[in-house]
């Protein structure tokens, strides 16, 4: 009888041991790295805007630095960067690049510009930023609906990050591109594994203002390009200003040289304030006209192209995968 109740005794405590070392190893399994650097999170679900509620940035709005949580700030960066008709996965899309565009921006060191502060709302540094009183002024009667849009677009996709080698990446963006997107190297100096040519679907009858023409007399380009590149010989006749036109396989400017000054097509674009690099030009009569086709640098997700994707029923993280070549969606740090 003794001997059967130590065997009892036994069967008692290692089972509490196995349950307690089980226990143990769940818990080491769930707790985040030390330093804070393990790139995905454990997928455990939470609460609606917990994540980006918990992350708090500094932003420099209108010359003064206020404290808000990510998800405070993306809102107000989809009031002013996409428009809040589109459809809700491209809305959707459009959070998760930006909020990945922040993430990637703060973890190398933020901007020179504002030292003190995440990120600001000046568009040729960060992002572009509006209050819910300015999106309201521009938005009239249907003001309440676009606000609880954008902020549904926000929070279901709370955390939401694009990820490349299980970082965040540079996730910029455009409002339309030429039948394709352009690499990064096409247009700035570094190339990158995630920023190549991919398909978009914009066409003249889906995108407003989809083609542009802009003409600048002899004089006034001579102004504008000398002012940027004032080591350009823009003497003798303006026909033979502009030579060399290159095109990448995108079909856009890849490069071009203007008075034996060679630069890429996008710089060109900047010098001239022309919607995108995809352009051709031709000299007459005094005067060089360029017919130019979509908007803006042509790398990374096109924000019309993605409206079109969500209307043929892709999803925000289809839309942002497609746009982003060999990315993952997950959640960053957490």
């Amino acid at each position: 009888m003794k001997q059967l109740f130590r065997i009892t005794l036994l069967l008692i405590g290692f089972i509490w041991i196995l349950a307690w070392a089980a226990a143990g190893r769940f818990d080491s399994a769930a707790a985040p790295a030390a330093d804070g650097e393990s790139s995905v999170s454990s997928g455990e679900p939470a609460a609606p805007g917990e994540r980006d509620s918990a992350d708090l940035l500094r932003v420099l709005i209108r010359g003064e630095v206020q404290e808000m949580d990510m998800g405070t700030y993306l809102l107000g960066v989809l009031r002013a960067e996409m428009p809040a008709s589109f459809e809700e996965e491209a809305l959707k899309a459009q959070a998760i690049a930006a909020r990945t565009y922040t993430l990637y921006r703060i973890r190398g060191g933020g901007s020179a510009n504002h030292p003190d502060a995440d990120a600001c709302d000046d568009h040729t540094c960060c992002k572009a930023y509006l209050s819910a009183e300015q999106a309201a002024a521009n938005w009239g009667s249907m003001a309440v609906y676009y606000e609880e849009k954008l902020a549904r677009a926000v929070s279901e996709t709370d955390g939401e990050v694009i990820l490349y080698d299980g970082a965040p990446i540079l996730a910029v963006f455009f409002s339309s591109a030429d039948g394709s997107t352009q690499g990064a190297g096409d247009v700035w100096l570094n190339d990158l594994p995630y920023l190549q040519k991919v398909s978009s679907p914009e066409t003249e009858e889906l995108v407003p203002n989809y083609y542009s023409v802009s003409t600048f007399t002899a004089a006034e380009f001579k102004s504008l390009f000398l002012a940027a590149k004032p080591d350009a010989d823009l003497s003798g006749n303006p026909d033979g200003w502009i030579r060399d036109i290159v095109r990448n396989d995108s079909d856009y400017v890849a490069s071009v040289t203007v008075g034996g000054v060679k630069l890429r097509g996008n710089d060109l674009r900047t010098i001239l304030s022309l919607r995108s690099p995809s352009f051709t030009v031709a000299y007459k009569d005094g005067s060089f006209t360029f017919h130019v086709t979509g908007y803006g640098h042509g790398v990374g997700m096109s924000q019309y192209g993605a409206n079109i994707l969500a209307k043929q029923g892709l999803s925000a993280e289809e839309i942002v995968q497609h746009y982003f070549s060999n990315t993952t969606v997950g959640y960053y740090g957490v």
